[in-house]
């Protein structure tokens, strides 16, 4: 069975931020990726630091030696502990997708007519 738990007002996570919050006894990391929102489990599967607090960066692509290019600006977190590096949008982790962090369905609800007025909600 699917819960819902209302953690953050759509204001409170402006576009390139991520808000730590409780829900159903689970740290979780809330991202706000140019609009769209998206949420993972505040734990590296690692060693189970707080993945939510690492940096967000873009992905680094090469197309061969010493050619490279940024990606995805904003898109992958990477771990405070061992820089081990996660997509957002999907808690894979970026060198072996066979390791991953928990994530979950956000849903916006509008109460009103400004999106700024809705709540974001993570369904678990």
């Amino acid at each position: 069975m699917t819960q819902q738990h209302i953690v953050a007002q759509v204001s409170e996570i402006p576009p390139g931020t991520v808000k730590l919050v409780e829900a159903g006894g689970r740290s979780i990391g809330v991202y706000n990726l140019h609009g769209k929102f998206y949420a993972l489990r505040n734990v590296c599967p690692h060693q189970g630091a707080e993945l939510c607090k690492g940096l967000t960066k873009p992905l680094v692509a090469s197309s061969g030696p010493g050619n490279f290019e940024y990606e995805r600006e904003g898109e992958i977190v990477r771990c405070p502990w061992h820089q081990w590096e996660f997509d957002i949008k999907t808690g894979f982790m970026i060198v072996d997708p066979a390791m991953r962090t928990k994530s979950y369905e956000v849903t916006v609800e509008t109460f009103g007519v400004s999106v700024e007025e809705g709540n974001v909600i993570v369904h678990m």
